[in-house]
């Protein structure tokens, strides 16, 4: 019985901590700008909201927003990120995945 307990106070405290709330996401004002290539035009993002998968061949991204990206190296926007303050820009490794506004 007291397993039995014990399992069902483990399902209620890990289904306690994937319920914390966290802030909801706004839209920020401004653009995300992504330069690629000489031979490809920008790839602008307008008030950007939520995770946006880079181009392939993403090379610089400008943070033109009112808010801060974080750059990712996965397409979903899971893994740890890098932080681009408001009106910096930096350069992203080729193939990296995605960003988002934080």
């Amino acid at each position: 019985m007291n397993r039995l307990v014990i399992a069902a106070m483990s399902a209620v405290s890990a289904g306690a901590l994937l319920m914390v709330a966290s802030p909801p996401a706004q839209a920020a004002a401004g653009e995300v700008v992504v330069f690629s290539t000489e031979f490809q035009r920008l790839d602008t993002y307008r008030n950007p909201d939520g995770c946006y998968k880079l181009p392939i061949a993403a090379h610089v991204l400008a943070n033109l927003t009112s808010a801060e990206v974080v750059v990712y190296g996965d397409p979903l926007c899971l893994t740890p990120g890098m932080r681009v303050p408001a009106g910096y820009g930096s350069h992203v490794p080729p193939g990296t995945g995605s960003f988002s506004v934080s």
